[in-house]
């Protein structure tokens, strides 16, 4: 595989990386993978029925699923039942592979909130037949995240609201503290299956109360720390 196009005939043109607003900056961050962590607060995992001894999971969205805040999303195809999930992203700034959980927040480029939209009803159906989880997962739009806040600290958040509401009505309301893996142990773990490169984002749980959303509702989400996140869900195109 060569490294650089520059030199050589494209059969088309490609689609160009997917950037993410960096808050108060002219600079935009070009995301490279999306990763998401699985049954991250114990509440969640409760709500959802799963075993409360499992570790947390990873798994991957597509990075042209990314939406920006303040979009009007079209509700996607081959789902009746929609459903919202707000988690505090990381953006990773820094290459690192097996990193030791107290140089985390070294490789942390900034913070973000995100939704983790979910096609529940394929979710559940790909989980009841052992099957992967990418079309209730991993769809096109499914990756909402609002701007990026850098983080100039030397400890990541292991506190703070996070908080989703839908036409005003509040559906989630957690706090970071409730996780169950904190942030550099989240990027220590994930560190030791893949290689992290700058780029990277890593959606890291959602507290209990998903819910579904239909066209013409406005999400608000808000997590401590970062800039939130709104949404309104269109009708399918």
């Amino acid at each position: 595989m060569r490294e650089s196009q520059s030199d050589v005939p494209l059969a088309f043109v490609p689609a160009p990386r997917p950037l993410v607003e960096v808050v108060g900056e002219n600079t935009f961050f070009p995301a490279r993978r999306i990763y998401c962590v699985g049954r991250n607060f114990l509440a969640h995992i409760r709500e959802m029925g799963a075993n409360e001894r499992e570790p947390p999971f990873f798994f991957q969205k597509p990075t042209d699923s990314i939406v920006p805040s303040g979009s009007s999303l079209p509700y996607p195809s081959a789902t009746h039942d929609l459903q919202h999930e707000i988690e505090l992203v990381l953006a990773i700034g820094r290459s690192g592979r097996d990193i030791p959980v107290r140089q985390a927040a070294t490789h942390v480029f900034g913070l973000a909130a995100g939704i983790d939209l979910t096609r529940r009803d394929l979710q559940v159906q790909a989980r009841k037949a052992s099957r992967p989880w990418e079309s209730g997962k991993s769809f096109d739009h499914s990756a909402p995240i609002g701007p990026i806040r850098r983080f100039n600290g030397l400890t990541l958040p292991t506190s703070g609201a996070i908080t989703l509401r839908v036409n005003e009505v509040v559906r989630q309301q957690g706090d970071l503290a409730e996780l169950i893996w904190r942030l550099d142990e989240v990027i220590s773990e994930l560190s030791r299956l893949f290689s992290l490169e700058p780029g990277d984002l890593v959606f890291t749980g959602t507290p209990a109360g998903v819910g579904t959303v239909v066209p013409g509702d406005r999400i608000v989400g808000e997590v401590a720390g970062t800039e939130g996140i709104t949404l309104t869900i269109s009708p399918a195109t």
